[in-house]
């Protein structure tokens, strides 16, 4: 009974998240906490999941002006890093 609940909460929450890419609100964000939901009963969804989520750093990774670790940072300025310590 749980799985089955599960499984329609997933597909619920997939199904409102199309909609929302037309429609205003946060499609892609719906879509992903439905993945979320129907990632413990399917790999695909897992995958798919794991997917977005490298999507996701990858796009903020390459993205300017992101906050950058203090290690980073240190290197930039030519200072140690253990100073920030």
């Amino acid at each position: 009974m749980v799985r089955i609940t599960r499984i329609g909460i997933g597909l619920a929450l997939i199904l409102i998240g199309l909609l929302l890419l037309v429609l205003p609100g946060p499609g892609i964000l719906t879509i992903a906490a439905g993945l979320a939901v129907l990632a413990p009963e399917f790999e695909w969804a897992q995958r798919l999941l794991d997917w977005m989520k490298s999507r996701y750093r990858r796009y903020f990774a390459t993205k300017k002006g992101t906050p950058k670790a203090p290690e980073d940072a240190a290197d930039e300025l030519g200072t140690s890093s253990e100073n920030l310590r």
